[in-house]
């Protein structure tokens, strides 16, 4: 297992560095000048050379990844161009953990949904219940997210005015906080981003779990008089845990893109108004730690995923 996680983190910096590279050419080459945004109406030759020369922009373009790259060791974003000496983690430090709370909530209502209502319409397939659940999960999948989230805001509008709903449509609260002003800004943006999550899950479960109950190890089971609760969940749900930890992986990456949607829907001051700030803006600091920060979220779902594999299923060697 320590050879096998050593790999994988070896494997996680060259991603990372990939990620950096690239993101940092697309800004080097990238049309427009940063100082030329920053200094505004009050351009000069002199400052203009001067803040070049502090933030090491006249510098050849190697070395000024090499100076990134010493900084990032350090977890030192530098500093941001579009607000003058102001450090990049010090406009983060607020938008990262917000984002964070709405990803995890979202990642475990998905599992913890989706996964039981798939199995729940396996042990009931063909019946109007599975139908019905899977018509359902169908309906949400196909709906966008972003058209979910205005739909949603349109129905708290609507009833806010009609009935005193009384419920926000927008914003966040505090970060990490659940008094019940808190749940109420939070829940509708959760349950949104959520939403095609748990359809996915449900529907794979299904699936899954409908083939691993035609095996033949299934029917020795019920052959021997086990009861349908001992052959399913002793047996049966073991086995189809390995396509849904697969797909983890990948729904831990759609939500770190689902984010910047959800985020300017319901106005959450999350990294998404940042990110999106910072390009208009040629704010390319910010742009830099924002992609680092997000590939490594999805490096380390990836990595989660394989490390599942082994707890799930021990005959899976990890190498």
């Amino acid at each position: 297992m320590l050879q096998f996680l050593t790999k994988r983190l070896i494997g996680l910096l060259f991603v990372i560095l990939g990620v950096t590279f690239l993101t940092f050419i697309m800004g080097y080459f990238a049309p427009g000048d940063p100082i030329v945004q920053l200094l505004g109406q009050h351009f000069s030759r002199a400052e203009y050379l001067q803040l070049k020369h502090a933030y090491g922009l006249d510098l050849p373009w190697y070395q000024q990844y090499y100076n990134f790259l010493k900084h990032l060791v350090q977890f030192d974003f530098g500093y941001s161009y579009q607000y003058k000496n102001r450090a990049v983690w010090d406009i983060l430090k607020d938008g990262v953990p917000i984002s964070a709370e709405l990803g995890l909530w979202a990642l475990l209502i998905q599992v913890l949904v989706g996964v039981p209502l798939g199995i729940f319409s396996a042990l009931k397939a063909n019946s109007w219940l599975d139908t019905t659940n899977m018509g359902v999960m169908l309906a949400i999948y196909a709906v966008p997210v972003f058209v979910l989230g205005v739909l949603v805001q349109v129905a708290i509008v609507w009833l806010d005015q009609h009935v005193g709903f009384g419920w926000p449509a927008a914003n966040w609260g505090n970060a990490w906080s659940y008094s019940w002003s808190d749940i109420q800004f939070k829940l509708f943006p959760i349950l949104v981003y959520a939403a095609t999550g748990v359809a996915y899950f449900a529907r794979l479960s299904r699936t899954s779990m409908l083939e691993v109950l035609r095996q033949d190890y299934v029917r020795t089971a019920r052959a021997k008089g086990m009861t349908e609760r001992v052959v399913v969940y002793r047996h049966a749900f073991g086995n189809i845990l390995i396509p849904i930890i697969t797909y983890l992986g990948y729904a831990i990456s759609f939500l770190v893109a689902g984010a910047f949607f959800i985020e300017l829907i319901f106005n959450i001051p999350g990294i998404a108004d940042i990110t999106l700030s910072s390009i208009q803006n040629l704010d390319y600091p910010v742009i830099q730690a924002t992609t680092v920060l997000l590939a490594v979220v999805v490096v380390l779902g990836n990595l989660l995923a394989d490390i599942l594999y082994t707890v799930v299923d021990p005959r899976i060697k990890v190498s």
